[in-house]
């Protein structure tokens, strides 16, 4: 494919997530409060999710965002990046574990009818998620000192 073609693509997704999906979220729904600083993640303990999305973050240049930190803990937790596969396929596994908003839909969308070339990658990481265990209800705040490890074994169903 074209890399200004891939570009194009790159950027509609960052524009289409970050200047519309994002903002309209914040204003139609109440996010739920993330209490911790880059300072607190930094300080607990390596293996820690907490500290995983510290170094996450950091890798990346990305600072810590707290109304999309959730986001931020599902690459860290699910094992992809925050290339545009990455995030496609992020939000395929999401779908496929029982998440259907508008973000999720949106961007599955968007991702299969511009990432053909990806459409194996994608339709893996929704397989992936209906066998893995759900995890939206769970409480991030009180979840950043657990194990990293754990929290995986937990949506994966393998022994920690």
């Amino acid at each position: 494919m074209k890399k200004w073609l891939i570009r194009l693509r790159s950027a509609i997704l960052v524009y289409l997530t970050h200047r519309i999906a994002l903002p309209v979220l914040k204003f139609a729904r109440r996010p739920i409060a993330f209490n911790w600083s880059e300072l607190d993640l930094y300080q607990l303990p390596e293996g820690s999710l907490g500290h995983d999305l510290y170094q996450f973050l950091e890798k990346r240049n990305l600072g810590l965002l707290k109304h999309y930190a959730r986001h931020d803990i599902k690459h860290v937790l699910l094992g992809y990046d925050t290339t545009d596969v990455g995030e496609a396929c992020l939000q395929c596994f999401m779908m496929g574990n029982g998440r259907l908003s508008f973000p999720v839909l949106a961007t599955v969308i968007y991702s299969f009818v511009t990432m053909p070339e990806h459409w194996s990658k994608m339709k893996q990481a929704y397989r992936q998620g209906r066998r893995s265990e759900s995890f939206h209800h769970w409480q991030w705040n009180e979840l950043m000192p657990v194990p990293t490890t754990e929290l995986k074994s937990k949506i994966f169903k393998t022994a920690a």
